[in-house]
C-alpha cells in the first residue's frame, strides 16, 4: 500500500481527537486525558510529515511539467536543479514515514526502573557495574531524565554490588529498554597487580514503571519489614527505622529501600519497584504471545543474554545483537550513549516495518 494511502485516513481521526481533548468532561479524567492527548500526538506528527511528503510530491510533478513545457532554457536549468533538491529529499522523507507508521510499543511513554548489578568477576564486576550507573546518570542528564535513588548496595573495592533507581522524564522506558541484559568489559583492573586484561560482567535490567492501574495489589499480600538505614542520611542514619522491606509472599519479590529519611517515602518508593517487578512477571506471557507472531531484532525478555562488550585496550564498544561498533570508548561511559541507543531503535523499528509487510 502506497505511503499516502496509509496516512489518509489519520486526519479524520486527528480531527475527532482534536475534539475529544476540547471536551471538560475528558479533562476531568486525567488519565483518560493524558492517554488521548499521547495519541494525538503521535498521529499529528505522523500526519504533519505525511502533509510535507505530499507536498514535495506536488512540487515535483510542477517542476517536472515545467521541464516539458518550458522552451527558455534558464528556466528549464531551474526546473531540473529544482527536480534534483526535491528527488533527494523523498528518500529520506519516505524512510521517516515507514518508521512513524510502524506501531509503537504501548510502554515506550512510562518512566522506567533501572537496575544495575555485578555479575561474575568479583570486585571487578562491582566496579564496572558502578561505571555503568555512571555511564546511565550522564546519559540521562544530557537527556533531560531524572534519575531517583531507590537501592544502592556499594562494592568492596568501589562501585556496586546492585543499585536501583527510578528514571522519570519523557520516553523514559522506550529510549533505555534495549539496555537489558549482560554487558561484559575487558580490561586491565584496578584490583590487577600484573597488568592482566581480565574479563568480567555486570547485568543491566530496564522495566517499565507500573502504577497502580496496571497492577492491583492486595495488602494482605505484603509483609514489610522496617530496620534502620545504612547509608548516607545524617544523625538519622542507624537511629530511626526508616528503610523498608517489602515481600510479596505470593511471588517472593522482595524489594528493599533506604535512600529516603522518611519510611513513608521509602514505602512508596518500594511500592513503585514491587508493581514494576509485578507488571513485568504478567507481561512475559504477552511478550511472549508477540514474540511467537514476531521475532525481535533486537529485544530480548532473557536477562542471561550477553548483549554488549566494552572493549578497553582497543577502546571499542559492540552491540552484539545488531554488530555495530563505536570506536570511542571513553566518550560512552561519559554519557554518548545516544549512537548506540539511536542505532538500536532504528534496527527494531526497520525489521518491525518489514515483518509487517511480509505479514
Amino acid at each position: 500500500m502506497r505511503l499516502l494511502d496509509r496516512i489518509a485516513p489519520l486526519e479524520e481521526t486527528v480531527n475527532e481527537l482534536e475534539i475529544k481533548l476540547s471536551d471538560p468532561e475528558l479533562a476531568s479524567d486525567v488519565k483518560q486525558f493524558i492517554s488521548v492527548q499521547r495519541e494525538y500526538a503521535r498521529l499529528k506528527e505522523i500526519l504533519d510529515a505525511g502533509n510535507r511528503y505530499r507536498s514535495i510530491l506536488i512540487n515535483l510533478q510542477s517542476a517536472k511539467s515545467m521541464l516539458l513545457e518550458e522552451t527558455d532554457e534558464d528556466m528549464r536549468a531551474l526546473a531540473r536543479e529544482e527536480i534534483q533538491n526535491l528527488e533527494s529529499k523523498i528518500p529520506t522523507l519516505e524512510e521517516q514515514l515507514r518508521l512513524l507508521l510502524v506501531p509503537k510499543d504501548p510502554e515506550d511513554h512510562k518512566n522506567a526502573i533501572l537496575e544495575v548489578r555485578g555479575g561474575t568477576g568479583g570486585d571487578e564486576a562491582a566496579i564496572f557495574a558502578g561505571d555503568l550507573y555512571r555511564m546511565y546518570a550522564r546519559f540521562c542528564e544530557e537527556r533531560g531524565l531524572n534519575m531517583e535513588l531507590v537501592e544502592a548496595t556499594p562494592g568492596t573495592a568501589g562501585g556496586y554490588k546492585e543499585i536501583i533507581v527510578n528514571v522519570v522524564g519523557p520516553d523514559a522506558y522506550g529510549t533505555l529498554k534495549f539496555e537489558s541484559g549482560v554487558h561484559r568489559v575487558q580490561r586491565v583492573p584496578a584490583t590487577e597487580t600484573q597488568g592482566r586484561i581480565h574479563t568480567s560482567a555486570a547485568s543491566v535490567v530496564v522495566l517499565p514503571e507500573a502504577d497502580e492501574l496496571d497492577v492491583q495489589i492486595n495488602p494482605n499480600d505484603i509483609r514489610k519489614d522496617t530496620f534502620c538505614s545504612s547509608g548516607a542520611g545524617g544523625q538519622s542514619v542507624n537511629t530511626t527505622y526508616s528503610a523498608v522491606r517489602l515481600t510479596h509472599i505470593p511471588s517472593g519479590i522482595v524489594v528493599s529501600c533506604q535512600d529516603e529519611r522518611s519510611q513513608l517515602r521509602n514505602f512508596d518508593k518500594a511500592m513503585q519497584v514491587l508493581r514494576s517487578r509485578l507488571y513485568e512477571m504478567i507481561n512475559r506471557e504477552r511478550m511472549a504471545n508477540i514474540a511467537g507472531k514476531r521475532k525481535s531484532m533486537v529485544s530480548t525478555g532473557d536477562r542471561s543474554a550477553k548483549i554488549r562488550t566494552y572493549n578497553f585496550p582497543q577502546s571499542r564498544i559492540t552491540d552484539h545483537r545488531i554488530n555495530f561498533s563505536m570506536y570511542d570508548l571513553s566518550a560512552v561511559m561519559n554519557g554518548n550513549l545516544w549512537p548506540m541507543i539511536s542505532a538500536l531503535q532504528t534496527a527494531e523499528n526497520a525489521h518491525e516495518f518489514q515483518d509487517e509487510n511480509n505479514g
